[in-house]
């Protein structure tokens, strides 16, 4: 179980002071989040908040999606959502915005620290191939989000980012999560072992092992790597949440051994995109 009810109000008062801190052109810069400034961003969030206490806490859903058929369906139906938010509060100013932030993010943290972590969410984490979840995968999810779009605004704007172990740790062991899904069509014998290892600021390993025809996700193996992916952390959050992808990366990450299954670790995906 990977523990983030302790981070949350942690990163909402860290969110509302980066806020507060923005020069009025700041808000303005464009994120890796390519087709969003700042300003975007931070009502995306705002729109997390709000739709988290809506659907989640309080069940009310709202609008009806279309039929969703697949993965495919969900992420195009979430990006509409997505789009039509951040038309509607380009009308906002950003004291406007870090206010409802602020009231909005502690009864969101407060929710979350309340759900039992091992019932079952919500939602499942599809991008880990999960049909159902439990609260603690969910909420490991959901510190993602947050995780990265604030550090979207970090990047942006040139202010220190949250790579320290007590934020980035949790954040890499749940984007982890996904690389057993990533792996599940890819052929290969009992006992093949991928290697990846972030360093940087922030410096760890996780191991991928194939047994009995399916790939399992490790904190350790007896087995040696049939492939190493070596990765920046700088990169590593940029890459898994779809803000670079794998040819803009390729030569700033180091495969060794067998480069074709080190190399798929660079689609996994952890994002619902």
């Amino acid at each position: 179980m990977i523990e983030v009810k302790h981070l949350f109000h942690e990163l909402d008062i860290l969110l509302i002071d980066l806020l507060k801190s923005l020069e009025p052109s700041d808000w303005e810069k464009t994120t890796s989040a390519k087709l969003w400034n700042v300003k975007d961003v931070a009502s995306h969030l705002l729109d997390t908040n709000l739709r988290t206490l809506s659907i989640q806490r309080d069940r009310h859903f709202g609008e009806k999606p279309p039929k969703i058929n697949g993965y495919d369906d969900l992420v195009a139906w979430l990006n509409l959502l997505n789009a039509d938010w951040i038309k509607a509060t380009k009308r906002l100013s950003p004291n406007v915005l870090i206010s409802l932030l602020e009231s909005s993010g502690k009864e969101v943290s407060d929710y979350y620290v309340s759900l039992p972590d091992m019932e079952e969410a919500i939602f499942s984490v599809a991008w880990a191939g999960e049909e159902k979840s439990l609260n603690w995968m969910h909420l490991a999810r959901e510190y993602t989000e947050k995780w990265h779009h604030q550090q979207q605004i970090r990047d942006a704007v040139g202010k220190p980012g949250l790579l320290q172990v007590r934020y980035f740790e949790p954040l890499m062991a749940t984007f982890m999560m996904a690389l057993p899904f990533a792996f599940a069509k890819e052929n290969a014998a009992n006992g093949t072992v991928i290697e990846i290892r972030i360093g940087g600021e922030f410096t760890k390993s996780w191991w991928l092992e194939k047994n009995q025809d399916y790939w399992k996700l490790l904190n350790q193996v007896s087995n040696p790597p049939t492939s190493i992916v070596q990765l920046e952390d700088k990169i590593a959050w940029k890459l898994f949440c779809k803000n670079l992808r794998p040819v803009e990366v390729l030569g700033q990450v180091d495969i060794s051994g067998d480069f074709n299954l080190g190399r798929k670790v660079l689609d996994m995906v952890s994002v619902m995109a």
